[in-house]
């Protein structure tokens, strides 16, 4: 299971990488913008060196005769519609990146919010875990008590049960010994019985 701080680092890596990819887009978009400028400040700078004067009216070329315009024009001409151009692309491009850029940013701040999410997570299931650990522990600990407890009890049984088996056999062994000696008492009485019989037929 990933950490708050690795998913932070991962976005922040696609991030880099992303930008890192789209780098060429910003300079060329960088370089198209300083050429358009450096173009703009070059046409101001022909326009303000070329005063505007009133002379005789233009030569109307003859018929059938073609008409060149100059080849710095044409050229200069060619080359603000080609930065333009390439000035659109860029912009479109530009475009492009913002909207990549907002989703890298959006999912980035979804993933740090997950992450906020997670890390509360992960501390709420710590503090349940130490408040089971505890239980736990003071359950094992009731349990002992329990078994020692038990164990006492058994071991107190298994001791009272040996006192009454001897006690018992004690009470037979003096059951045992009255029974002999009312037998000797009965004999004797009775041998004084018939010596006594034996004695008054005497007299």
């Amino acid at each position: 299971m990933t950490t708050w701080r690795q998913d932070y680092l991962l976005a922040l890596q696609a991030r880099d990488r992303s930008e890192q990819a789209q780098k060429p887009f910003y300079d060329a978009y960088t370089s198209l913008a300083d050429r358009a400028a450096t173009a703009n400040a070059q046409k101001n700078e022909n326009a303000r060196s070329s005063p505007i004067t009133e002379g005789p009216a233009p030569v109307q070329p003859p018929k059938g005769a073609t008409f060149k315009a100059p080849v710095e024009t044409l050229s200069n001409a060619e080359t603000l519609t080609q930065i333009q151009k390439d000035l659109g692309e860029a912009q479109r491009s530009r475009g492009t990146l913002q909207s990549r850029l907002q989703d890298v940013s959006d999912g980035l701040q979804k993933s740090k919010l997950q992450s906020a999410i997670d890390r509360k997570r992960l501390d709420e299931l710590g503090l349940e875990k130490a408040a089971l650990a505890r239980r736990l522990k003071d359950r094992d600990e009731e349990l002992r008590g329990k078994a020692k407890l038990l164990e006492d009890v058994h071991d107190e049984t298994v001791s009272l049960t040996l006192q009454l088996n001897m006690a018992e056999d004690q009470v037979q062994k003096l059951k045992k010994e009255n029974e002999d000696l009312v037998e000797r008492w009965m004999a004797r009485m009775g041998k004084e019985a018939n010596a006594m019989n034996e004695a008054s037929k005497f007299i």
